[in-house]
């Protein structure tokens, strides 16, 4: 596992240098500290045998590397952004991560597919959006009794409250906040919502109007 990872950085950093998958800035201690924080979702929940869908999954945090630290879990990566798409499918074929698929599509359009709608049995994002519009993302395409985790920063029960009215349109209810600190002593915390009733056949709404004009 330690070894795919070391891989992983190495395709990252390389293929960041011709395309901005992430800060330019970025070196290798900060891949380090966003793979940490990545796994921190495996000491609060088993992913073995679950269906995973990771939200806007960037260069792969954290659906990437959960799928190399879980391989008996099933994860789909969905990426509107075709650079960043084209990076995982690559990076998941030269990791050998047979566990791994990769949907080049907005979570709005991958909801509406009657092979993804209500698929999966955990839902994960990282560095997304706000919590309301997450949920109008996640809930639509997760099992009803299914979960969705969302790691968020210090400010994250602003957009909790702000986050109610969603709840209680898409069939959500908070069920933990999972405190922490990272190695560099940033105070995070994993959001975990349990879906406990089907979403409405309404939402998620048009493409871009969950973000431009939330819950």
């Amino acid at each position: 596992m330690e070894n795919k990872i070391a891989l992983f950085k190495e395709l990252l950093l390389a293929e960041n240098r011709k395309h901005n998958l992430v800060s330019r800035a970025t070196i290798e201690t900060d891949l380090d500290e966003h793979i940490e924080d990545s796994r921190r979702i495996l000491g609060i929940m088993k992913l073995k045998g679950q269906k995973v869908v990771d939200i806007g999954s960037g260069a792969g945090f954290p659906g990437l590397i959960l799928a190399i630290c879980e391989p008996e879990a099933e994860f789909t990566l969905l990426e509107s952004n075709q650079k960043k798409s084209r990076f995982l499918v690559e990076a998941a074929e030269k990791l050998r991560l047979k566990n791994t698929s990769v949907n080049n599509e907005r979570a709005e359009t991958a909801s509406r597919r009657h092979n993804q709608r209500g698929r999966f049995d955990i839902g994960v994002a990282r560095a997304v959006a706000k919590v309301q519009v997450l949920l109008e993302y996640g809930l639509p395409l997760i099992k009803t009794r299914g979960r969705a985790v969302f790691w968020k920063g210090v400010n994250y029960p602003e957009e909790l409250s702000r986050a109610q009215n969603a709840l209680n349109i898409l069939g959500g209810r908070l069920t933990a906040e999972h405190k922490y600190f990272t190695a560099a002593e940033k105070e995070r915390v994993l959001l975990e919502f349990t879906k406990i009733k089907p979403t409405p056949d309404n939402y998620p709404r048009r493409t871009g109007i969950p973000a431009k004009n939330p819950l």
